[in-house]
């Protein structure tokens, strides 16, 4: 729409711009409409650019690169913003994960590898006493460990975790069960895998009641997890899952100070907008229950999943924002080349433009000339630009796995400014076209 609306500019200066001192008649025959001025200009302007396609190709040139760098980049962006979103959401936009911190004493940090800071009656505090949580999962984990099955033997990360854990995940088992009130009782050898897991060790094979060893105990397979992909370097399908009292006694033992120690706990909100008062609540509550008075520093750490998500917005979009800037100067160079190109086409058709103006051509009648001649080669630069950037986006997409976002605003754009680029470009040029004395073109060699 741009470039219609700028080029139904060019025929109506040519129309009123003639020499408005000589009778329109003498200039124009009867049948000489608008419409004909518009096909005359277009005309004369294709069959000019046409003459030197080599050099109009590559006065193009930078145009496309630079409308295709804005629209694929553009595009490209806005699918790994989308991926990334629905990726940190599948963690739970309504949850709250709270991690526990090394042990201190005196103030200083013991290490990672001191007693845990939370325990399970941590965690049964907060569903107890947090009332804007709907309910609360402990966990235990470790990564790096070694897991065995007919001869498979793989590495990945165990979770201990009890049976509120699918309901607070929002993950439920596509295949078989998850643990039972009895299996967390009696500390049962079960395991639930997630689908990387499974299918590393089983491929196609049915893994439901098969036994599968952990650093040499054996536990029996009863489920497996739907896959829910990767959110940055954690992949949430690269993980197994056993009851948590069996991985405190059996896995790691009993490391707390008194009770039984865990990595932490998700608080699942009652809602999106009890998320803050969660987390205000159950920061109180573990400050009093751990005896923690400012100036003190918390002995645990809460990642709230919707501040998660602003940030990796945030950074997306400052990202997509740069990439487009850089791209824009792409649209500078194929400007440059638009005016210097249509500079030099001016001084080798000096004779063409004395004859014009001495057959009566007006000023406003050259200048529009090389000004349409500037915007049809930025206009079809854009147009292939835009063509080439959408398959940029759609190469993009297949090889980086994430949603094709085709935005009408960046083509719209995109060809707003290609026109924009050839109008400015080709103004100068234009101009001195226009100003050239009819006898001294004719004159020149």
């Amino acid at each position: 729409m741009a470039t219609v609306w700028c080029l139904s500019l060019i025929p109506k200066i040519l129309f009123l711009n003639l020499d408005m001192k000589k009778n329109k008649k003498e200039f124009l025959p009867e049948s000489f409409t608008k419409s004909s001025l518009v096909t005359e200009v277009l005309t004369m302007a294709v069959n000019s650019l046409w003459s030197n396609k080599l050099r109009t190709g590559l006065t193009m040139l930078g145009i496309i690169i630079g409308i295709s760098s804005v629209v694929g980049v553009t595009s490209i962006g806005q699918g790994v913003k989308q991926a990334t979103e629905k990726q940190i959401q599948s963690l739970g936009s309504d949850v709250i994960l709270v991690l526990a911190g090394a042990a201190s004493s005196g103030g200083i940090s013991q290490g990672g590898g001191s007693a845990s800071t939370l325990t399970v009656a941590d965690a049964e505090a907060a569903a107890s006493q947090v009332t804007a949580a709907r309910k609360v999962t402990a966990f235990l984990q470790r990564g790096n460990i070694q897991v065995v099955y007919n001869g498979q033997n793989i590495a990945t990360t165990l979770l201990g975790t009890d049976l509120n854990y699918p309901d607070v995940k929002d993950a439920y088992p596509q295949e078989g069960q998850f643990f039972t009130q009895t299996d967390l009782d009696n500390a049962n050898s079960v395991a639930v895998l997630g689908t990387k897991v499974r299918d590393q060790l089983f491929g196609k094979e049915s893994a439901i009641g098969a036994e599968i060893r952990i650093q040499n105990k054996l536990y029996r397979v009863i489920g497996v997890m739907p896959p829910k992909g990767a959110v940055g370097p954690t992949d949430q399908d690269d993980r197994l899952f056993i009851p948590l009292s069996n991985m405190s006694s059996q896995i790691v033992g009993n490391n707390a100070v008194s009770g039984v120690a865990i990595s932490g706990f998700w608080i699942a909100a009652k809602d999106s907008t009890q998320i803050d008062a969660a987390q205000f609540q159950v920061t109180n509550l573990l400050r009093l229950r751990h005896n923690i008075y400012p100036p003190q520093l918390d002995d645990f750490r809460i990642i709230n999943q919707v501040d998660v998500i602003n940030t990796f917005t945030s950074i997306i979009s400052l990202f997509t924002v740069l990439l487009v800037a850089i791209a824009g100067i792409s649209l500078v160079v194929g400007g440059i080349g638009i005016a210097n190109i249509m500079l030099v086409s001016v001084v080798e058709r000096t004779k063409e433009i004395g004859l014009r103006k001495a057959l009566g051509a007006s000023y406003f009648a050259i200048l529009t000339q090389f000004l349409t001649e500037a915007v049809v080669v930025s206009s079809i630069g854009g147009t292939i630009g835009i063509v080439v950037g959408v398959v940029i986006a759609i190469a993009g997409s297949q090889i980086m796995k994430v949603p094709l976002v085709i935005s009408p605003l960046s083509i719209v754009a995109g060809l707003g400014m290609s026109v924009s680029v050839g109008l400015i470009a080709g103004v100068v040029p234009a101009r001195n076209a226009a100003k050239l004395d009819a006898i001294v073109a004719l004159r020149s060699e």
